[in-house]
């Protein structure tokens, strides 16, 4: 506990790793709205060591982005105790993430992929504890027993890991699946265990962090998606979109990001506005958007259509959002986005998989249903001249006239090419068809020889 207390200052407000989010300009204008403790994004650990560019663009910090915990992923402990040297002495503290449940986690093996490799992740938070002269922590994703999750954080905290974020979801719950966090199973853990537990998941608005820190007992919360869709979350606040908007574009002219992180935050800011059918070319600008210049005129459109509505100048009265119309908020305000509950989507999906089932409907010629991967192969075999594939299958049966093998298809002695080489090398032929010229070749070299003998006799 005296690292969470003394080092990063007994933080309870703390905004997740979050891969192309949570860069240094989006963290400045966290902390800005209360945020007490940032991470980097998740950074690769193989890139990290090897590539300078990469770490640069990945330690870019200022004094006031302190404390700062550095995360990395990676399932090789001598790949990762590399990175985490190059790394300490830019942070508070090195993260070892064990809760990524992406496609792109799974296929590079490292995330919460790694969540049953027990003994490989026991050696990897050892090392690093016992050479990083930071703290070592770790972020993991829960197991679908609280007794395994128990177990999966004392072995982690027996390695060496000083702090420990639980993510009340598995690894399943991601995307249209994410479903509710189960804060029980951080409660399990953080009765269980001697160091600062944190409690990511479910963090929407600021009743939410009070309600977590009560049922939980965790030191702090954790949030992600919440903080991107509101980075005031944690001051209590509800701002018009525009004006975090241009705090975090003033922010990036001091410190400079790629393009595509700006748009991912602007895209998620003004979500709601973005989501109202009459303002569909306002997301079409923005997707195309490519200059500051752009973000900021695109942001000033939707500041001025709805600052009147927001000043009390004029009275809102159409809808928000497509089949959305009950937001408690104003469209224009930072707000949660409340995703529809797994159950739900797998209705939506499966009705509509009917329907395209019932409207996709293939025959043969012969009348009989198929599949449209068979239909699809059928008119491409329809698409072929018939002679020539006629001719084909005709030529495919004839063998060579001195051997066993099949005969070359154009060529002109009605040979393989091994016996049309050895006729064209031994009669003086050429065979156009297999690209044979010996007979061509032999006259250039009798004729290039005769030139160079000529010039010889010329010069003496």
């Amino acid at each position: 506990m005296d690292f969470w207390r003394d080092t990063l200052g007994a933080p309870t407000k703390i905004v997740a790793p979050m891969v192309d989010a949570s860069e240094l300009p989006w963290r400045l204008l966290s902390r800005k709205y209360g945020a007490q403790l940032c991470y980097t994004p998740m950074l690769h650990s193989a890139i990290f060591a090897k590539d300078s560019k990469y770490r640069n663009e990945a330690l870019a910090s200022c004094d006031s982005d302190k404390p700062l915990i550095v995360q990395f992923c990676g399932n090789d402990p001598k790949i990762m105790l590399e990175a985490a040297l190059l790394a300490q002495d830019h942070c508070s503290a090195i993260d070892i993430n064990l809760g990524c449940p992406q496609a792109i986690a799974k296929r590079g093996h490292y995330g919460a992929f790694l969540q049953d490799e027990w003994p490989l992740l026991h050696e990897m938070v050892s090392l690093l504890s016992s050479k990083v002269k930071v703290p070592i922590t770790c972020k993991v994703r829960r197991f679908e027993s609280v007794e395994k999750t128990v177990s999966y954080a004392k072995m982690l905290v027996s390695a060496g890991c000083k702090m420990l974020t639980v993510h009340g979801r598995t690894r399943e719950q991601k995307g249209p699946l994410t479903g509710l966090a189960d804060w029980g199973y951080v409660k399990a853990v953080r009765e269980a265990v001697d160091i600062p537990v944190i409690s990511n998941g479910n963090i929407q608005c600021m009743e939410d962090v009070d309600r977590c820190l009560e049922e939980t007992g965790a030191v702090a919360v954790m949030t992600a998606e919440g903080n991107l869709y509101n980075p005031a979350l944690f001051m209590r606040q509800n701002p018009p979109a525009w004006v975090p908007a241009l705090e975090y574009l003033d922010l990036v002219d001091q410190y400079p990001c790629p393009m595509s992180y700006i748009r991912g935050h602007l895209f998620k800011l003004f979500h709601h506005v973005l989501s109202i059918p009459s303002n569909n070319n306002l997301r079409i600008q923005l997707g195309a958007a490519n200059n500051m210049g752009e973000f900021r005129r695109i942001i000033n459109v939707i500041k001025d259509m709805y600052e009147p509505f927001h000043e009390g100048e004029s009275l809102w009265t159409d809808t928000t959002e497509a089949n959305c119309e009950n937001l408690v908020l104003p469209p224009w305000l930072c707000q949660p986005y409340v995703r529809a509950c797994p159950e739900e989507h797998l209705k939506k999906m499966e009705e509509n998989s009917n329907k395209q089932e019932s409207k996709r409907h293939y025959e043969d010629s012969e009348g009989n249903q198929i599949s449209r991967k068979r239909m699809k192969k059928l008119r491409r075999i329809g698409r072929r001249p018939q002679k020539l594939e006629s001719l084909q299958s005709e030529r495919s049966l004839l063998k060579c006239a001195k051997c066993v093998n099949p005969l070359g298809s154009k060529c002109v002695y009605q040979l393989c090419k091994k016996c049309c080489k050895n006729k064209c090398y031994v009669e003086n032929l050429d065979c156009a068809g297999h690209r044979v010229l010996v007979k061509t070749r032999r006259e250039m070299a009798k004729f290039h020889a005769s030139k160079k003998n000529s010039e010889l006799i010329d010069v003496s």
